[in-house]
């Protein structure tokens, strides 16, 4: 039995990939990876909800009704710190009510950052502030997401990983940054199968990438 099928398989290819009515939700959405996914979700016809924690929240609405003005769909930022579990959980449910009418269908854990240390020379708040963010923050969204898939009995959970997960940068210096990748990385494949019955979670681990702001 087929796991998910288009309603017409004989339908032109991209509306096998159409979001018509679907939420979605891309934390760190306002810049960079999590930027250009939000604005292919809402191209693929689905409401978006993006979220930020260092864009000043005129420039997040300004990005929000740009992507909104060129698809025509429904796209809201919310301000929210992903290291904080009552935080990113209370945004989840709030998005789920304002945008999704009680559904949430998509949640991309994408919000990361990435600092330049010597191995020898990371202080316990460095090493720390990599990990909070980018391996805390991506399972806290997760979780969150999780909690409500499992009442819905459905739902997806995408990680922004990285190529280096798996491989070392060179010149670049960036242990802690590569660990918490690596962590993440392991994470999907745990919540895959852990979540099975309500939740497909993969994740994606692209090369560097260069924006503009």
């Amino acid at each position: 039995m087929s796991l998910a099928a288009h309603p017409n398989p004989n339908s032109p290819v991209l509306s096998h990939f159409s979001l018509a009515g679907k939420t979605a939700l891309v934390t760190g959405g306002t810049r960079g990876i999590g930027l250009e996914v939000a604005r292919g979700l809402a191209e693929a016809g689905s409401k978006v909800a993006i979220l930020y924690t260092n864009t000043t929240p005129s420039d997040a609405d300004k990005t929000a009704l740009s992507i909104s003005k060129a698809t025509g769909q429904t796209v809201k930022a919310y301000k929210c710190n992903v290291t904080s579990q009552p935080e990113i959980s209370s945004v989840i449910d709030a998005v789920r009510t304002e945008l999704g009418n009680g559904i949430l269908d998509i949640v991309v854990a994408n919000a990361g950052i990435a600092t330049h240390h010597a191995g020898l020379d990371y202080t316990p708040e460095q090493f720390q502030e990599i990990m909070n963010v980018n391996l805390n923050g991506a399972f806290y969204t997760a979780q969150a997401a999780g909690r409500v898939f499992e009442k819905q009995g459905f739902g997806n959970v995408i990680f922004t990983a990285s190529v280096s997960a798996i491989l070392v940068n060179v010149p670049q210096k960036q242990a802690a940054y590569n660990a918490s990748k690596a962590a993440v990385v392991q994470l999907a494949r745990c919540l895959s199968v852990e979540w099975v019955k309500f939740a497909r979670v993969n994740c994606v681990s692209p090369v560097s990438s260069f924006h503009y702001n």
